[in-house]
């Protein structure tokens, strides 16, 4: 069953249109990367999943006990100041704090929790640094541990490497691939395509008049994917005739 779907979605700002009869599903494991132009709508449809925006059109469902106060949401501008006063155990903490309507102190489960995730993220040797302390990848990864202690089966992540150096966008993106390969669904924004396609188990490239939605394989065949990618794929049974999933007629 589909964590998420998205069925005949048409968003936009003040009657302006930005996408419209948008179709595509997350099943649980599923890693999708939602790639395309500047102004294509990659931000637009993140705001229409957390429910920020109100489709003028369709609607996007969830399902398997998923509700969207359960999605781990990582934004392309941090929330927190970079100086901001508080530890890397506290910080990650607060991302339970998404489920409540009420704080309270946290529970042994939650602080247990914490803990697995900041292993799990490789921040637990500084868990009690001063965010303020930190580098943009180690705040970055603090930030991606808060946000898994909000989720249960899905994260949701907006251009989550675009002011990291190489080397720790490289840390990032294999932290991301594990927890994929643990069950974690990841939605991922970016404008890296290359990267998208290594690590991805789908592609959603949103155009300006269309828009492709497959699995990898199958977006490196497209006309889309074509156009950008050189495929090295070593399946001769796909060639380049793979049925495609989506619109991909640009």
């Amino acid at each position: 069953m589909a964590l998420l779907k998205a069925t005949d979605l048409k968003i936009g700002y003040s009657n302006n249109v930005v996408f419209e009869n948008l179709n595509f599903t997350v099943n649980a494991g599923d890693y999708l990367c939602v790639v395309g132009e500047n102004g294509s709508g990659k931000t637009t449809l993140i705001k229409g999943i957390l429910g920020l925006l109100q489709p003028y059109n369709g609607q996007v469902e969830y399902s398997d006990g998923l509700s969207r106060n359960h999605i781990g949401y990582l934004s392309q501008q941090q929330k927190l100041s970079k100086d901001f006063p508080a530890s890397v155990s506290e910080i990650v903490m607060s991302g339970f704090l998404n489920n409540r309507i009420i704080a309270f102190n946290y529970t042994k489960q939650e602080r247990n929790e914490a803990m697995r995730i900041m292993q799990r993220t490789g921040v637990d040797s500084f868990r009690k640094k001063s965010f303020s302390e930190l580098s943009g990848g180690q705040q970055q990864r603090v930030l991606l541990a808060r946000a898994l202690c909000a989720a249960k089966k899905l994260i949701l992540l907006d251009e989550p490497t675009s002011a990291l150096d190489p080397l720790a966008t490289a840390e990032f993106y294999s932290v991301v691939k594990a927890l994929n390969k643990e069950g974690m669904a990841v939605i991922m924004v970016s404008h890296d395509i290359t990267s998208a396609v290594r690590n991805a188990s789908h592609i959603l490239h949103l155009s300006s008049d269309s828009y492709f939605f497959g699995t990898t394989h199958e977006y490196m065949h497209s006309s889309f994917g074509s156009r950008l990618l050189i495929s090295d794929c070593p399946c001769d049974a796909c060639a380049h005739n793979t049925k495609r999933g989506g619109r991909e007629d640009a």
